[in-house]
């Protein structure tokens, strides 16, 4: 018997910037800033409080999550412990009594029509920044463009969107820098009608790098700029905060597609580091010891007890 799809409500979400135990602290003769916009976005912070609040009213059923929730360890930890289970494929996604979550990442119609079919009670938490992305994707497709999507092509947010977008077009790319750029132009050539979208986590710098090189080589260049407003908030106040530090510090999940690249962007500005959480910071003793002024910033899947884990372990 088919069940009903789980009806989340539009939430209230807090977008303010959630600021460690001290945004600015001066010791030891060293000042240490934390950046105003650092851990959760309002999509992940969405996803990990739907998830736990589904656990917590439905303790008896068993829910689980396609695929990561989030690009960070501790909180899938958390959530195992709580009996929330991450499974790969949507046949182990949940049983006759469950809920199935759809990850923030999203995914494809096609995955999502075959939960429904299997009778899978579901919870689709992806983040509305990125169903923007796949609905551009999909209009443009539909089109008759030539999509472009610009971001990783292993990552889940970017392999959901060219999943969709490839259910109306077999001209569907993903290209990463214009390395991948150039091994496509033949059929660009041919084509001469180019859209493109973003994974929403990209720095805007390949962005604009990619745009500028697609833009002489068609008639006609479609291009939605889909990198969501708190990853650009993120980068823009963590490059100036670079600009007046002498080291940065990066906290967040190596797998993190937005936490990745804000080191990125930083170490082409001062010193920077990338931890996942505070026990890594005895790898940098002696960065963090010659340094009297140090930025923190954490990428959008970074709890906030981590953060401030870190800012306590530099304060002593």
């Amino acid at each position: 018997m088919r069940k009903s799809r789980v009806d989340l409500g539009e939430a209230t979400l807090d977008v303010e910037p959630k600021q460690g135990v001290f945004p600015e602290q001066i010791t030891k003769n060293k000042t240490i800033i934390l950046a105003k916009h650092a851990g959760f976005c309002y999509g992940v912070k969405r996803a990990v409080e739907t998830t736990k609040k589904l656990k917590i009213e439905n303790p008896q059923k068993d829910i689980r999550v396609l695929g990561e929730l989030i690009h960070n360890s501790q909180v899938i930890q958390e959530l195992e412990e709580m009996g929330i289970k991450t499974v790969n494929s949507i046949d182990a996604c949940a049983n006759v009594e469950g809920i199935c979550i759809i990850r923030s990442h999203g995914i494809s119609d096609s995955a999502y029509s075959e939960m429904q079919q299997k009778g899978f009670e579901i919870a689709d938490l992806t983040c509305p920044d990125v169903k923007k992305v796949q609905q551009k994707a999909i209009e443009l497709a539909r089109s008759g463009y030539l999509l472009v999507i610009i971001g990783k092509p292993e990552h889940p947010e970017v392999v959901a969107i060219k999943a969709n977008a490839q259910q109306y077009s077999s001209n569907v790319f993903v290209v990463q820098d214009i390395e991948a750029v150039k091994e496509i132009e033949p059929v660009i050539a041919k084509l001469q009608k180019v859209g493109v979208v973003v994974q929403t986590t990209q720095r805007i710098e390949i962005f604009k790098e990619i745009t500028d090189y697609l833009a002489p080589l068609v008639a006609e260049l479609k291009v939605y700029n889909t990198i969501c407003a708190s990853t650009s908030l993120r980068q823009r106040e963590a490059k100036e905060l670079a600009e007046k530090s002498d080291l940065m510090i990066v906290v967040g999940s190596k797998k993190s597609a937005n936490t990745t690249h804000l080191a990125e962007i930083l170490t082409d500005i001062t010193k920077t580091i990338h931890i996942e959480d505070d026990n890594e910071l005895e790898n940098y003793e002696n960065e963090i010891a010659n340094a009297q002024k140090i930025g923190v910033t954490a990428g959008a899947s970074t709890p906030e007890d981590i953060i401030n884990k870190v800012l306590d372990k530099l304060n002593t």
